[in-house]
């Protein structure tokens, strides 16, 4: 088993093999929450046009996603785990759109399987990789806006890597010097009410979820996840 690093959307059109689209603020921790709340499928939509094109089909979809950390006007939902954690989701399709992780999941074409991961279901990512064994594992690291380093993408990345090792990482020392990260410093500002503090902690909440979301029914513009949960992973 090979393990590669590479970041953004660009990064993940190399991707061959096995990709694991790390987002762990907020996209990809915002799903499992999703997952958690009852909701029984979530499409992924490269741009919020083609969010809303599938609204438009299907009135009774939620929107749910963000731009520049914000939820659109027209959106449901934001990528906040605090957000959605509130929100009864049983039964619904959500309609995701978010700067990185949808976009890096959507460009992940060339891969033969394709799982999202943050911290909150990183054991489980682990155990599936183990259990599987693919020949190339990509670790995708989606990054802030798409568009630069984000030191959660790239140490969840380690963390998993080194899980699938066997070893035993303790992301406690790794929640401390994320405080101060760059990607983390909205949590932490009382003036930005769409990155509210509790969701570092929620998506910094490492193996709260069993499960592992597996990108399926892709076209150009969108793709479905389901979740697998348990013993299934």
């Amino acid at each position: 088993m090979k393990f590669h690093v590479v970041h953004y959307a660009r990064g993940a059109e190399k991707a061959r093999g096995l990709a694991v689209v790390i987002d762990v603020f907020r996209a990809f921790s915002a799903a499992c929450y999703a997952f958690d709340q009852g909701a029984k499928k979530i499409v992924a939509a490269e741009s919020l046009d083609a969010a809303r094109a599938v609204k438009q089909k299907h009135p009774d979809y939620l929107l749910m996603g963000e731009r520049h950390a914000k939820k659109p006007p027209d959106f449901d939902l934001g990528n906040s785990p605090s957000e959605i954690a509130a929100t009864d989701l049983t039964g619904k399709t959500l309609v995701h759109s978010t700067h990185a992780g949808t976009r890096a999941l959507l460009a992940a074409r060339g891969a033969q399987t394709v799982i999202t991961a943050s911290f909150v279901n990183a054991a489980a990512v682990a155990r599936y990789i183990a259990r599987t064994c693919p020949d190339d594992v990509y670790l995708v690291c989606a990054g802030f806006e798409g568009k630069s380093e984000a030191l959660e993408d790239v140490l969840c990345a380690g963390y998993i890597r080194q899980l699938v090792c066997g070893d035993k990482p303790d992301v406690g020392p790794m929640a401390q010097q994320l405080k101060t990260a760059a990607s983390a410093l909205r949590f932490f500002d009382p003036k930005d009410p769409h990155s509210p503090e509790a969701d570092f902690y929620m998506c910094m909440d490492a193996n709260r979820f069993d499960c592992v979301i597996t990108k399926t029914e892709a076209d150009k513009a969108t793709c479905v996840l389901k979740p697998v949960f348990g013993s299934s992973v």
